[in-house]
């Protein structure tokens, strides 16, 4: 049994504890803005506080997310629940990053689009609240 806590609720998965964490979330509990990443098992998880992007705001109103619409961020769209999430993540521990900040936090998402420059600015408007 592996217990967990998703976007505030406390839930329990009684499944093979190797399955994909992203599995359970799209299948079992349809978040589906979740998107392939890097695999974590559900073993990995147990105990712990996961938010998907879904647990944001549940009317899609999370300061990043005002400001991904706003800059008119997404092309393909296929990166931007992980981009979202670390910009959320980034300014729930910075609420005031620096350029360099927000370039370090947002490094390891890749964009194949190359929306960068949009992704940043959105980044620094939801800092500012704007």
């Amino acid at each position: 049994m592996v217990n967990l806590n998703v976007n505030g609720q406390q839930r329990s998965f009684d499944g093979d504890p190797s399955m994909p964490l992203m599995w359970y979330l799209r299948d079992e509990l349809g978040l589906i803005g979740t998107k392939f990443g890097c695999g974590v098992a559900m073993s990995d998880v147990g105990g712990k506080a996961v938010v998907t992007i879904e647990g944001l705001d549940p009317k899609g109103e999370h300061p990043v997310q005002v400001a991904w619409r706003n800059a008119g961020v997404p092309q393909c769209g296929y990166c931007q629940t992980g981009q979202i999430m670390q910009a959320a993540a980034l300014l729930k521990a910075k609420p005031a990053p620096t350029d360099k900040d927000i370039l370090d936090a947002m490094s390891g998402n890749l964009c194949r689009c190359g929306c960068y420059q949009r992704i940043e600015a959105a980044v620094r408007a939801a800092a500012k609240g704007a």
